[in-house]
């Protein structure tokens, strides 16, 4: 059977839906929906993702099968648009872009004009009487060809086409006459044959082929490497390559380009969003080479535009483009992001898409859809990508502080950000990595600075707008943007930018808002985010789904206070070692350690005992009755102690003790692999003391607490445990510990006894030591140090290389491994409740805020989750999706245990 490679779309029907975008692309797919719901898209086809894999697999060569299948799809096109691709008389014209299944704006290539050569442009003067128009569509295509497809740095072109300006006097493109551009074609075709060795392409077939193989090979260019990074995208997917018929937006002043979303893509209000240009081309208005124009009145009152919109412009086009606007929203359900092109008056639809939005604007429009009745809760909820909510914790500028304000620009992208002017993407990049803090500044950003916008904190431009490139991107990565800063000139030679007299130079320092587009100088105080009403809404909706409890890992009152803030249930691991290493604490700490026996370890310890107590009451009165899980002390003791004979000889001048036994000691507490060293249950287990000033801390707060307020839940962990000999040895000193404080202080205290589970061993025996526990609390940071034997801290230096190579797809200390790390958890799952029937199960790894592991989670049957503080909204949202994906799976699933076809209306139902 001869596989598929092509599917056509056009006159009102199309091969392809939007469902497709695995084999389509996303450009492809929905391409083929609007032209099948009667949307005026030009004519085209899609070659398939599935081309561009076999690319790649056979040595860059096409399937056999391929270009017979392209000419006939090429012959529908003809046939609809009455031309013939390559005929001197009526030659059909075509645009070839690029189209992966996930949106990756600007990252990958894109030529359009193709098919004009010296005898085609000729015919095109005749069909539109229009001389200019003919030679600007030329001298564009030989210079995107060039540089896409024959990889001619397109500066040489910028250079020829800024000559031309300076010789005719003019500040834009649109300016040059059609005599200027004619000449243009020449030197451009010249420059190429100088750089090449080689004539440009004239024969149109091979300038279609050549063009389809640099969009599938810009697939695996540098800034599409970069983007699929950031963006966890599969390099398997590869991309799909759509052809269209021409239209041109740059036939005259009856012409347009343009860009826009169906709502706000900043803050999500339901305001129709967009730019456009007249006379111009759809790469102009990304390019930010001209200021481009509103698309309505109320748009250009706002930013205080001075051209008209297109509502002004075209009033007849801008209907035509609201109702269609309605259409494509109505349909997808969701924000849209489209491109279009006005031809002597008549609208076509270029690409849709579902459109990149700030978290600010993503929870709007997802609450609003919903109470509108678009979309149902459930899939207001769903539709959040849970790491995102990180950009919800921006800072603004304080209100209050003193500000110079420099300029103005677009507000392209919220949130506030301070740093040192870099010019390059590449210096903002070292300088990231070297631990500053930067402010990105271009005149215009294009695809190649991917990797210095994702390092910056802000970026600024001087020219582009609100959908220009570094807008999207930057508001796709959560980063401050203020974009069209028109009064801001950059000198990209002297590091430098100019505001009227004021030079700023790489280095100095600026403040950017992409709230309200101010650019100031210095550093500016901030105030952190504030979250509004439709954060709640949106958790609020999400708790109705959650299974998962979510808890937080904290051990300060502030942190407790934020996470509970953040809707935490509880604290899922307190490490009380942070409570050891500040001021009077260390002094204790370290004369517990330097004791020569019990008596002087006791003395030390019943120092500790006030401090660990004290912070325990702030814990458990934040908690306020919540589950607070209190791991007991887990490094090593040489970590206390000072590591230089500095530090040393003033240790021994504070403690009074000799310096010589300070050394004696450091160097018989010096391990050679301390993370598998004498730390953990080991510790308690050598030094119970240890553990039983610990729990007396614990139930001694929780009495205290209790006296005043609602009874705290005190949950003991024991860390490291790996024989059930262990935790029956410490249980016995916890459980007695207990017994005596109850007896003290005449208050029964709620307690639970459980362990970590961090190695192998212990999920392996998960049943016998279950037998002994009430609750497991998977520690995977170590876990996965000790089920892959690597070391976390050293892991970086090669891990990288492991994902080049496809021999891992994630850093597994970033996202669970659910083949190995994630089996022991199943076992340990398994074993611990086949022995202990209702045994409570969480985990407290840095795991515990990572969207794809909390569903690896739910799936397995845990009972909650635990994370930093500022992950919890993330991991609220990703346990409730999880927990509806599950359901939605058995729903999927019923009809095949009765035996039945799976009807549609159960694998969509909603919940």
């Amino acid at each position: 059977m001869t596989s598929k490679w092509v599917y056509s779309f056009g006159g009102g029907a199309a091969e392809g839906r939007a469902d497709m975008k695995s084999l389509l692309g996303g450009k492809g797919a929905n391409l083929a929906e609007m032209a099948s719901i009667g949307l005026p898209v030009p004519p085209g086809f899609t070659v398939t993702t599935e081309v561009c894999t076999y690319y790649y697999k056979h040595e860059q060569t096409y399937p056999p099968q391929l270009e017979e299948q392209l000419k006939q799809a090429l012959a529908s096109v003809e046939a609809l648009e009455g031309k013939q691709f390559g005929d001197a008389e009526r030659p059909l014209l075509l645009s070839v872009r690029s189209g992966a299944r996930a949106s990756m704006p600007g990252m990958m290539d894109t030529v359009l004009n193709l098919g004009l050569n010296d005898s085609t442009v000729q015919s095109l003067i005749k069909q539109t009487g229009d001389r200019r128009f003919a030679f600007d569509s030329y001298r564009r295509f030989v210079q995107m060809y060039a540089d896409v497809v024959l990889e001619v740095d397109i500066c040489h072109f910028e250079k020829l086409l800024q000559r031309a300006k300076d010789r005719r006097g003019v500040r834009l493109d649109c300016d040059l006459s059609d005599t200027d551009l004619e000449d243009l074609v020449v030197a451009y075709k010249s420059r190429v044959h100088d750089e090449t060795g080689k004539p440009f392409p004239d024969d149109p077939q091979e300038q279609l082929w050549g063009a389809v193989g640099a969009v599938f090979g810009s697939w695996m260019n540098q800034r599409a490497k970069i983007y699929r990074r950031l963006h966890d995208i599969p390099e398997s997917w590869g991309t799909a390559v759509s052809v269209q018929a021409m239209v041109f937006g740059n036939m005259g002043a009856d012409c347009a380009t343009g860009v826009a979303f169906t709502r706000n893509p900043s803050n999500g209000v339901n305001d129709f969003y967009g730019e456009f240009l007249v006379n111009a081309q759809g790469e102009d208005v990304v390019a930010g080479i001209r200021t481009p124009q509103d698309l309505s009145i109320a748009g250009r009152k706002s930013h205080g535009g001075k051209l008209p919109s297109l509502e002004e412009v075209m009033p007849e086009v801008f209907q035509e483009l609201l109702t269609i606007r309605d259409c494509l929203e109505k349909h997808f359900k969701d924000m849209q992001d489209i491109e279009f092109t006005i031809q002597r008056g008549k609208l076509y639809m270029l690409q849709t898409r579902t459109g990149k939005r700030t978290t600010h604007a993503a929870l709007q429009i997802a609450v609003d859809m919903a109470q509108e009745g678009l979309i149902s809760r459930s899939d207001a909820v769903m539709r959040l990508k849970p790491e995102l909510l990180d950009q919800l914790l921006h800072p603004t500028l304080d209100p209050n502080a003193e500000k110079k304000i420099l300029a103005k620009g677009l507000p392209a992208s919220p949130g506030a950000a301070c740093g040192k002017a870099m010019f390059s993407a590449d210096e903002a990049e070292q300088r990231a990595k070297n631990g500053e803090k930067v402010i990105l500044v271009r005149m215009e950003t294009s695809p190649e600075d991917i990797g210095g916008i994702h390092a910056a904190q802000g970026v600024l431009t001087s020219r582009g707008g609100m959908t220009s490139h570094a807008a999207v991107v930057a508001r796709g990565m959560g980063r401050p943007c203020v974009a069209g800063a028109a009064d801001v000139q950059v000198d990209y030679a002297n590091k430098s930018m100019t505001i009227g007299q004021l030079v700023v130079k790489q280095g100095e320092t600026l403040t950017i808002d992409g709230t309200s587009g101010e650019i100031m100088w210095g550093e500016v105080p901030t105030v952190p985010a504030r979250l509004g009403g439709n954060f709640a809404t949106i958790m609020m909706w999400a708790d109705e789904f959650r299974r998962l409890e979510v808890r937080a890992n904290a051990e300060t009152p502030a942190d407790a206070q934020a996470a509970k803030d953040f809707g935490a249930e509880g604290i899922g691991l307190v490490r009380t070692e942070h409570m050891f290493f500040e001021g009077d604490r260390i002094v204790a700490m370290r004369e517990m350690i330097l004791a020569s026996d019990e008596s002087g370890r006791r003395a030390a310890l019943d120092k500790l005992l006030q401090m660990q107590r004290g912070d325990m009451v702030k814990l458990f009165t934040i908690m306020d009755g919540m589950p607070v899980t209190v791991r007991l002390l887990d490094p090593p003791l040489h970590e206390f102690l000072p590591r230089t004979d500095q530090e040393m000889a003033s240790v021994a001048r504070a403690s009074g003790v000799p310096l010589e036994r300070i050394r004696r000691r450091s160097s018989e507490l010096q391990e050679t692999n301390p993370m598998l060293g004498h730390r953990g249950c080991r510790l308690a287990v050598t030094y119970p003391e240890i553990c039983e000033m610990q729990a007396r801390a614990i139930f001694e707060a929780a009495a205290e607490v209790g006296r005043t307020g609602r009874l705290p839940v005190a949950e003991v962990m024991v860390p490291l445990v790996a024989t059930v000999k262990e935790i029956e040895l410490l249980k016995g000193i916890i459980e007695e510990t207990a017994v005596k404080v109850q007896d003290e202080q005449g208050v029964k205290i709620k307690y639970r006894i459980g362990t970590m589970i961090e190695l192998p061993r212990a999920a392996l025996q998960a049943g016998r030591i279950a037998s002994v526990t009430e609750f497991f609390s998977f520690g995977t940071n170590d876990l996965t140090q000790t089920t892959w034997g690597l070391s976390r801290d050293d892991a970086g230096s090669f891990l990288p290389e492991y994902k080049a190579k496809g021999i891992t797809d994630k850093d597994p200390f970033v996202s669970l491994d659910q083949e190995g790390v994630g089996e022991l958890l199943e076992i340990a799952v398994q074993r611990g409740r086949a022995a202990r029937p209702g045994l409570k199960i969480g985990i407290c790894g840095e795991h515990g805020g990572d969207p794809s592991s909390i569903t690896f989670c739910e799936t397995i049957g845990l009972d909650y989750v635990s994370c930093s503080p500022y992950r919890v909204p993330i991991a609220r949202l990703a346990a409730a999706q999880s927990a509806m994906k599950t359901k939605r799976s058995e729903l999927s699933e019923l009809p095949k245990l009765l035996g039945a076809k799976p009807a549609a209306h159960i694998a969509e139902a909603k919940m």
